[in-house]
């Protein structure tokens, strides 16, 4: 299945099973007499707020993310956690209600009761996803397409371990060498489509969703190569660890079907906290757009009246996953500022108008980019979003660049409150530095410090 398909799956059979399990509840409740319920309470209603309940706090814990190759019984235990925490919080909100209402209400035996028949039915609903999904891959249906790269015998091995276990989804396309060579057979009839060298041009041309690493202990040095060509593209890697990394506790590794893999790249962070991090960008973009509208009005007035040409400032950048877009900004250079083509501003740079100098300082010039948060484009902290070319020149000269673009840029971030602007290829690779260390170490307590820093850097006047 495709990631969206997975995910509609996922959300309509749980609608189906969330409802059943409550619509089962109320009979026992109040058809069945054994609860001694007298009153019969409103039946719809609650399903619907139940649903909506359920839904949120299953995508909170990272159930509708796309599962390849996962195991069912931690599918299972997830899905246990999740249920007992949110019967754990509905039994606290119904106890405490009861409490000033109904004292007599056997409230805990209910809700043990609900959680079990949630759980059956939830867990029963994910069992029939994961079988189908099982099936057709096994008929070749929704399977990835695949590149080996390495080693030919460790390429090999790889392959038929792959080929025994065609429920994991990887549909092989071909071989990737270690050095360039012209196609020819490689092994089972598989080709090898060419070297390290082709690899980003094949992976767009055999439309690649996953790529497998398979090197040998004397060839992990082409390991950042690899990967450096394989960030800008929106694909999955793997590799296989050394035996001796695994003895020695170096690599955390997750076994299928018998053999290690290591994800490279994996989830940056959990996914209650991805929920979290992305209603905090709605919540404060939403509040500055509001409460901040008197000034950004006389912003515009400003700017209007000091030079000729358009309010805000529009370009392209690329996002998240190499996705282009267009960032807005209060315009703090004259109208021409790069006629004579794109350029990195510099200290005291003429360009700048009167009010841009101010705006700049204040990093007021910054604000229409939350119209670009509410949209999805950006979030509030991330590595700042740059124009295509570049990204292109940039990928080219500073290995691992393209790794950034994993996350959403952002309005501020780490980079920003760590180093000065940047006037030279220098000052970037220093940048990327900073920007690789908070993509490694994404959590809510890092933005938050991020944020506390910029505040202080807008206070003390430290922007330019």
């Amino acid at each position: 299945m495709e990631k969206r398909v997975q995910i509609v799956a996922c959300v309509i059979v749980d609608f189906i099973t969330i409802n059943a399990a409550w619509t089962v509840y109320f009979l026992f409740r109040v058809r069945s007499g054994v609860t001694g319920e007298t009153v019969t309470p409103d039946f719809f209603a609650p399903m619907l707020v139940l649903y909506a309940y359920w839904a949120v706090l299953f995508g909170i814990a990272g159930l509708y993310r796309p599962l390849y190759a996962a195991s069912r019984l931690d599918e299972f235990t997830l899905l246990l956690k999740t249920a007992t925490v949110g019967c754990l919080i509905l039994f606290f909100v119904i106890f405490a209600d009861d409490a000033a209402t109904h004292p007599g209400t056997a409230t805990r035996t209910l809700m043990v009761v609900y959680w079990f028949v949630v759980l059956f039915f939830a867990g029963s609903g994910r069992a029939i996803v994961r079988g189908v999904q099982r099936r057709l891959l096994l008929s070749g249906v929704g399977t990835r397409r695949t590149l080996i790269v390495g080693s030919k015998s460790k390429s090999e091995e790889l392959f038929e371990r792959v080929q025994r276990y065609p429920a994991l989804g990887y549909r092989v396309v071909g071989f990737v060498g270690l050095t360039h060579t012209r196609a020819r057979g490689h092994h089972s009839g598989a080709p090898l489509l060419g070297g390290i060298d082709d690899l980003d041009t094949l992976v767009a041309r055999e439309k690649v969703r996953e790529i497998l690493i398979a090197l040998d202990s004397t060839d992990h040095d082409k390991l950042l190569g690899i990967i450096s060509r394989c960030n800008g593209n929106n694909v999955g890697m793997k590799i296989i660890p050394d035996l001796y990394d695994i003895i020695s506790g170096q690599a955390r590794t997750n076994a299928i079907h018998g053999f290690p893999l290591i994800e490279i790249s994996p989830q940056l962070m959990a996914p209650w906290e991805e929920f979290a991090k992305r209603l905090f960008d709605v919540c404060v973009s939403g509040l500055v757009l509001a409460v901040g509208l008197p000034l950004w009005v006389v912003i515009a007035v400003a700017i209007r009246l000091d030079t000729s040409g358009p309010i805000f400032y529009r370009q392209e950048r690329v996002g998240k996953d190499g996705r282009h877009f267009e960032i807005v900004k209060f315009r703090s250079m004259r109208a021409d500022a790069e006629r004579q083509g794109a350029r990195w501003a510099s200290r005291k740079d003429p360009r700048v108008t009167r009010i841009g100098r101010i705006l700049r300082q204040l990093h007021l010039d910054e604000v229409p980019q939350v119209l670009n948060v509410l949209k999805g484009e950006m979030s509030m902290i991330g590595p700042r979003p740059e124009r295509p070319v570049f990204v292109e020149q940039l990928s080219k000269d500073i290995p691992l660049y393209s790794r950034r673009l994993k996350v959403r840029p952002g309005v501020t971030g780490w980079a920003q409150v760590s180093q000065r602007y940047d006037e030279t290829i220098e000052d970037v690779r220093k940048k990327v530095q900073y920007d690789l260390f908070y993509i490694e170490n994404m959590s809510l307590r890092l933005d938050f410090k991020i944020i506390l820093y910029t505040v202080f850097h807008v206070i003390l006047g430290k922007g330019r």
